[in-house]
């Protein structure tokens, strides 16, 4: 019965997905806004916009009292070549209620108008704009899903290499770490996954990567976090769906992360897809509360 019903539900995510993927990207991109503005507005949130050195932003906070001496630094995806704040609502609104901490996400330069490493540029502005207004490195919690996860792997290690100080924490969603693909869940989960495919998957590469660079960039840490060196980082929460191409992208990033003797935790959702937190159903909110109990018990 179980399977039954997840094959209907992975059966609408897969409708659903197609009627916002768009091979314009600018289609694209309106359709996620659409969305975000959909299921991303809550009566128990208030949105604040923020400029940030010619970055947009957009403060998540809940309307009751609430922790003030952590952040969350919230970094959206969208294959570095879609996503917005907007977009981004669909998870800052859950984390802010969950957390009742305040959630900053920003719209970083997209490709391919915008290619790598313009993410990275501006993530590590938005970083310095927190500081600037008062938080240190350990108030701060990153978290991102998909090319999110990605690009708060790749700001935690040019900090790393930049000798600052770390967040508290990560806390990732379906992850994009290996932009190599070599993960075996590229080829195992392919016929199941509702939400990524290859091709798009190397529309995105070739738009963050632009025609010019070549590809032996791809296993640059700062590109595919997963070849980093994470000695001395933070704990690490991730959360996969079972049934994504990019779940081989999650279980050896958590690999890694221990082998480097990081605190680290990997929760793997049965019959879950790429990002599911994001649907308005059960097992998304009891993921986005495990993502909350990760935060108290890093923050305690």
């Amino acid at each position: 019965m179980a399977d039954k019903k997840n094959q209907s539900l992975m059966q609408l995510i897969r409708r659903v997905h197609g009627l916002v993927e768009n091979t314009d990207i600018e289609k694209h991109r309106q359709s996620q806004n659409h969305i975000g503005a959909l299921l991303g507005n809550s009566k128990e949130i208030t949105y604040t916009e923020v400029a940030m050195e010619g970055i947009h932003g957009e403060w998540a906070s809940v309307n009751r009292a609430h922790m003030k001496k952590y952040v969350i630094l919230y970094c959206h995806g969208g294959g570095y070549s879609t996503g917005s704040c907007l977009y981004g609502r669909t998870l800052t609104s859950k984390l802010a209620a969950t957390t009742s901490m305040d959630v900053l996400s920003f719209d970083y330069r997209l490709a391919p108008e915008h290619p790598y490493p313009a993410a990275l540029t501006d993530a590590i502005k938005v970083w310095d704009y927190l500081m600037l207004i008062g938080y240190g490195a350990r108030d701060i919690i990153l978290v991102g899903d998909s090319a999110g996860g990605n690009l708060a792997l790749a700001l935690t290690l040019k900090l790393k290499e930049a000798g600052r100080l770390l967040p508290r924490g990560l806390v990732l969603m379906s992850p994009w770490t290996d932009l190599t693909s070599s993960g075996e869940s590229h080829q195992t989960r392919a016929e199941v996954d509702p939400v990524l495919s290859k091709e798009y998957i190397d529309r995105m590469i070739t738009a963050y990567l632009g025609s010019e660079k070549p590809s032996e960039m791809l296993s640059s840490p700062y590109i595919s976090p997963l070849f980093g060196d994470f000695t001395g980082f933070p704990p690490v929460y991730i959360q996969a769906g079972d049934n994504e191409i990019l779940l081989s992208d999650s279980v050896e990033l958590h690999k890694r992360l221990l082998e480097a003797n990081v605190s680290a935790r990997l929760d793997c959702f049965a019959g879950m897809w790429h990002v599911f937190q994001m649907s308005p159903f059960k097992t998304a909110y009891e993921a986005m509360d495990k993502n909350a109990e990760f935060i108290y018990d890093i923050c305690r």
